[in-house]
């Protein structure tokens, strides 16, 4: 039986890819920089040139996942937000134009719907806002700090964690948390665990063949 295909833009070093991946999806990513630890197929290209139809026609694809770069919509202090670029509208838009099923993915403060926020036992939160033209089934909020948690943000922190009462921040335990043992430590700073889109794909893997 044949898997559908997903498009991963901006796709980095392949955490929303492996959780497609076991969801049963073959998936082609695109990234701008090399991903040498990309697990799947990978085409170094922009990934508006994607959308444009610089890998062929992009209605070959069922789905097309987007993690536009998240730094612009960022809280806290960590990154100059001015610095770098808003390219969510745009990719929205481009998206939309497409018309291929399709999901954006990126930090809560992000100006996007909240359709799916993601916690998990990890400091990870991610937004994911989905087409609207085909409902998405059974979709509801996953946020679980109830004990100790992983932060996963910028550098591994030692045996302080990040913040106080945080378990401890080191690659061994991002990668555990994250379920991500093939990426290095800042390849994890900037990965989606791949719980998110495994949780996610099997969802619309049962919409696409509901509607089909």
């Amino acid at each position: 039986m044949t898997k559908p295909l997903l498009l991963d833009l901006f796709c980095g070093a392949g955490g929303a890819a492996m959780g497609y991946h076991r969801a049963g999806f073959d998936v082609v990513g695109v990234d701008i920089k090399p991903q040498p630890h990309y697990p799947f197929t990978f085409v170094q290209a922009d990934a508006l040139d994607a959308l444009e139809g610089e890998l062929g026609d992009v209605d070959r694809f069922d789905f097309i996942h987007a993690s536009p770069p998240c730094q612009r919509y960022m809280t806290g202090g960590l990154v100059n937000r001015r610095a770098h670029p808003d390219l969510l509208g745009l990719v929205r838009s481009r998206l939309i134009d497409a018309q291929v099923p399709w999901v954006i993915e990126n930090v809560p403060a992000a100006p996007m719907r909240q359709d799916l926020l993601f916690g998990l036992p990890l400091r990870r939160h991610r937004l994911f806002e989905f087409e609207t033209e085909r409902p998405m089934p059974d979709l509801t909020m996953s946020c679980h700090h109830s004990g100790p948690i992983v932060g996963v943000y910028g550098n591994p922190h030692g045996q302080a964690g990040a913040w106080p009462g945080m378990l401890p921040g080191s690659l061994d335990s991002w990668r555990a948390a994250m379920e991500i043992d093939w990426m290095t430590a800042k390849e994890i700073s900037q990965a989606i665990p791949p719980a998110y889109t495994a949780y996610v794909g099997w969802k619309l893997r049962r919409c696409v063949s509901a509607s089909g």
